[in-house]
């Protein structure tokens, strides 16, 4: 979401939600149509430099190849909401793990904040580290 309003704070939104309308070829454009379509050129590729510039490098060798910053977002958008969906689980675990938590007999009161406080520290990794689908 961040992405998207930096995007669109700079009037690049449209290029990655709607794509470029390429002219099928053969087709002869008037010199206004041209200047669009480089304008529209241009600005899909900065904004392809926008987001490799803040894609995660272990995401970023999965989507380099793709053309277009509409093809590139929508690679991420796809794959983030998987991330995020494993994440809610693996979140929603935890939260169970840590409302079910008990002290076990004959454990010391810092043993069990020790583990709970590892149940805590797992659970805000877990919201951190959504971070590189923003």
């Amino acid at each position: 979401m961040l992405m998207e309003n930096f995007l669109q704070s700079k009037e690049y939104w449209q290029v990655v939600s709607e794509g470029i309308a390429e002219p099928a070829a053969g087709t002869t454009m008037t010199d206004t149509q041209r200047t669009t379509l480089e304008e529209q050129r241009l600005k899909d590729l900065k904004v392809k430099k926008f987001l490799f510039q803040t894609i995660d490098r272990s995401i970023l060798e999965t989507i380099l190849c793709k053309d277009t910053s509409k093809l590139l977002w929508d690679s991420m958008k796809k794959r983030c909401q998987g991330s995020i969906r494993t994440k809610r689980q693996q979140l929603q675990a935890l939260l169970t793990e840590f409302e079910t938590l008990r002290m076990k007999s004959g454990e010391s009161v810092s043993d069990f904040f020790s583990r709970t406080m590892a149940i805590i520290n797992k659970m805000r990794m877990q919201e951190d580290g959504g971070h590189d689908c923003h």
